[in-house]
């Protein structure tokens, strides 16, 4: 557990933003204050999951025997492990539940299904349940009204994005690595809409490869790339994983761990020909790795031919994944959230919280030209302790 400290300025305008990302990894806390023109970063704090929560989290993601009963159950017990991270956080920081406007909680995605005659999409972590144990007001459920209206309820960071790295000289593109990879364009200049969609797998299935196959790895990740970093990239195995017309759909477009998850791989895996039961474990790993740069690379030129490229979320810890990022793009300047002073590991938790005042103040959160919703609109539901 970590946490990084600054005294806040005004407490009474103080929302916690929580994030539980598809990657699985833990809970992401960020307490933002609001009493100036721009947010400010007080505190993080991090805590991650066992792997017996993980291993319940990610068995969701596809469908399963007793899925309703360990759903439920698993929506308690998050909500739970969120209000002890929460009050544990307060202690650190010497506040107490009334000097906290309000949590903003994103909830853990377990499906998200835009397309079809009844597309939903599905968080758990009780947001009464956190209130009632944290004795603070909870706004949760934001991706439920945007596709009310017609929208994919995703991404809802564009317009964060935009508040905090456009430029007038310069396009932007945002790119967030989590388990799935998204980006936010930021034209620089005002005729050319904003956009933002998921590009495809970022860290979820470079995860799932590295514990079948490491099991006894605390961590659970391949630091660094480092494991794939001893195997070498399968150009026709490739290929195989980039034809999923997932990649060829037009924008707005998401998707979710219920898709990009082991049973998608092994199915790809199966139809590679050339033998790929006798390319070494870390030769997938390398060949994935490849298919989240690359990915995100076609994608960046599909918009902008220069301009920034600002990576946030996990990927961003991975310098592998950079310099993979940068010599595939070498007329954009790549680079981390964090050179920009915005934390990489706590800017989608920091997202929340401004949805949650963007809530308070009646004004609209989602971009209907990046989800396809038919208006913008606040978003979130009030749960009250």
């Amino acid at each position: 557990m970590s946490a990084k400290n600054q005294s806040p300025n005004n407490q009474t305008s103080l929302y916690i933003g929580l994030m539980s990302g598809t990657s699985a990894d833990g809970i992401d806390l960020a307490l933002v204050d609001f009493a100036h023109s721009q947010p400010q970063l007080i505190a993080s704090y991090f805590t991650p999951y066992s792997k017996e929560i993980r291993e319940q989290i990610t068995s969701l993601y596809v469908p399963g025997d007793n899925e309703i009963d360990r759903a439920g159950s698993l929506d308690k017990a998050l909500a739970v492990y969120f209000s002890n991270a929460i009050n544990e956080f307060l202690v650190q920081q010497n506040l107490t539940a009334s000097d906290i406007c309000a949590i903003a909680n994103h909830g853990q995605t377990i499906r998200h299904r835009p397309e079809g005659k009844t597309p939903f999409t599905l968080q758990i972590g009780c947001n009464q349940t956190l209130a009632c144990q944290t004795g603070i007001r909870v706004i949760g459920q934001f991706r439920q009204k945007d596709m009310a209206l017609g929208g994919q309820g995703a991404p809802l960071v564009p317009a964060y994005h935009q508040a905090i790295f456009h430029r007038d000289n310069a396009n932007v593109c945002v790119i967030n690595i989590g388990g799935i990879s998204n980006i936010t364009f930021l034209p620089a200049h005002s005729e050319q809409d904003i956009c933002g969609f998921d590009i495809g797998p970022g860290n979820a299935l470079l995860d799932d490869w590295y514990r079948q196959h490491n099991p006894d790895c605390s961590h659970g990740i391949d630091i660094n790339s480092d494991w794939a970093n001893q195997g070498n990239v399968i150009a026709e195995l490739l290929k195989i994983f980039k034809r999923d017309p997932f990649f060829a759909l037009p924008y707005p477009k998401s998707t979710g761990r219920e898709y990009f998850q082991m049973d998608w791989l092994n199915e790809r895996l199966a139809e590679f020909t050339s033998g790929a039961m006798e390319n070494a474990p870390q030769d997938i790993q390398a060949t994935l790795l490849a298919l989240t740069c690359e990915t995100i690379a076609d994608t960046v030129l599909e918009l902008s031919s220069s301009g920034e490229v600002i990576i946030c979320g996990g990927g961003a810890n991975n310098q592998r994944l950079l310099d993979a990022l940068a010599q595939l793009l070498p007329k954009h300047q790549v680079m981390n959230s964090s050179d920009k002073g915005v934390d990489n590991e706590t800017l989608e938790a920091e997202v929340f919280a401004w949805l949650g005042r963007q809530f308070d103040l009646k004004l609209p959160s989602n971009l209907p030209c990046v989800t396809g919703a038919s208006k913008a609109v606040p978003l979130g539901i009030e749960y009250l302790p």
